[in-house]
């Protein structure tokens, strides 16, 4: 057995929030970084994307990647730019869908701090972006993709293995091992029946375990997603409505499209016009069918996505069809309505009451998704204020994450760590899976604090 390292684990994101996924490992001049994510939601949390890196970039060795969603990946720019120079370790599928979410966030930015200073909408004199399009092109540079269940030597006694996590085409558990200790990150947990992406691989055990709590306190209806969707969608359709679709454009488009495509053939929706306004969400789906191995579907079934929806490339393309009439349906990104061309369908609308707002996913605290879900009615865009009358439903069962007892059957399945700690949720689902983990298993867990640095080992 390796002899003992002192090594240190270090929360720097995640914490009391679902969104900016960082963690640190120190162990001598070995600095390993799980996960860059951006700070989304609320303006306080999103702050903190402008402030500081917590360690000097230039000291971090080595960056592992669970998966390609911008809470885990998306600060990854700005650190390079700040004077990181270490390698990026990810699967193959993980490295080529950040290489559409990068750069789309980076041109996302430029173009909102443009619109800002054309507007005058901003508090600052010359808003700019937290980083540009080439900046992600050059973090995209430093990356090595590495497949799962193979030995990663990290240096100095660490080495690591990515696990597969469900979650998210590539999406990974990442296993640490410090010397003779183990810590092992859960990443983003997938449901077990997810129409597009097989379960998580069981935990194995570990010295220390850090788990995302997300859904932490909540299960997922009994129902199917197919059957959600169709009951949903079936009576409005047939009124010849409008159909709005935020939804993310990797893994979340897919699925929608996919089910979408499966109640039209069975006649359980009607045939309509079906649009996907993200030519990023069409490329994804390209993605999906390159790795077939890495999903449940077949490639032949992904190409009959691609001839469903009509893609709408270009931003005259999209303006188009705010000139339409119903009945359609238009799936467009951001899927928390943070972003991109949706703002622009909500704003034009949104205040119809023939349109349908789908809300296909989580919404974080602080976006306007989830303004909409808490009941909302009038949501600030582009520095307006706008009414929406739209009708508003909420998918339950389409998240990509585990749901409260699906994380604890995860758990069960390994012996038990020394501590867990609960990360990547809001306080409340965070707080109720710790009390079931007591209740239920007899594990003790707790909810880390910002920056809070422990003992790999010895957990405080």
């Amino acid at each position: 057995m390796p002899p003992p390292i002192n090594a240190r684990l270090r929360f720097l994101g995640a914490t009391g929030t679902v969104t900016g996924s960082r963690y640190l490992i120190e162990s001598g001049r070995q600095r390993v970084l799980i996960d860059c994510g951006l700070y989304q939601g609320y303006k306080h949390l999103r702050r903190r994307n402008r402030k500081p890196f917590p360690v000097r970039p230039g000291s971090i060795t080595a960056i592992l990647l669970t998966h390609a969603h911008l809470d885990h990946t998306g600060y990854l720019p700005a650190l390079f730019r700040s004077g990181c120079q270490a390698p990026v370790y990810c699967t193959p599928p993980t490295r080529d869908l950040c290489g559409l979410l990068l750069p789309d966030s980076g041109r996302l930015q430029e173009e909102e701090a443009q619109h800002a200073r054309r507007k005058g909408y901003s508090k600052h004199k010359r808003p700019a972006p937290l980083y540009t399009e080439a900046d992600a092109w050059a973090a995209l540079r430093r990356f090595r993709p590495h497949p799962f269940g193979k030995q990663l030597d990290l240096g100095g006694g660490l080495s690591a293995e990515f696990i597969r996590a469900g979650h998210l085409l590539g999406a990974a558990q990442i296993r640490v091992r410090a010397g003779g200790k183990t810590v092992h990150f859960s990443g983003d947990l997938g449901q077990d029946r997810d129409p597009l992406m097989p379960p998580p691989e069981p935990f194995a055990g570990a010295d220390v375990l850090v788990c995302e709590s997300t859904y932490g306190d909540r299960l997922h209806p009994a129902i199917s997603p197919e059957d959600e969707l169709a009951g949903i969608l079936a009576p409005f359709l047939k009124q010849k409505g409008i159909v709005l679709i935020p939804a993310f454009a990797v893994g979340r488009a897919q699925g929608i499209i996919y089910l979408l495509s499966r109640l039209m053939t069975a006649g359980r929706i009607p045939r309509v016009p079906v649009f996907l306004d993200s030519p990023m969400a069409a490329d994804a789906t390209e993605i999906y069918a390159r790795h077939c191995a890495e999903h449940r579907i077949a490639q032949q079934d992904c190409a009959a996505v691609f001839q469903l929806p009509v893609r709408t490339n270009t931003v005259a393309q999209s303006k188009d069809l705010n000139t339409r009439e119903g009945p359609m349906v238009i799936i467009s990104a951001s899927g928390m309505i943070t972003g991109g061309r949706i703002l622009h369908h909500v704003v034009n609308f949104g205040s119809r009451l023939q349109t349908m707002i789908v809300l296909s996913g989580y919404q974080a605290g602080g976006t306007r998704g989830a303004s909409l879900a808490a009941g909302e009615r009038r949501l600030r865009m582009f520095g307006q204020d706008y009414s929406i009358n739209a009708q508003v439903a909420q998918l339950q069962t389409f998240s990509g994450h585990a749901d409260a007892d699906e994380l604890l059957r995860w758990m069960a399945a390994g012996p038990a760590p020394a501590m867990t700690y609960l990360t990547h949720g809001e306080p409340e689902a965070s707080d109720a899976l710790r009390r079931r983990l007591a209740h239920e298993l007899g594990r003790p867990s707790r909810v880390p604090e910002h920056l809070e640095s422990i003992r790999i080992g010895k957990p405080s």
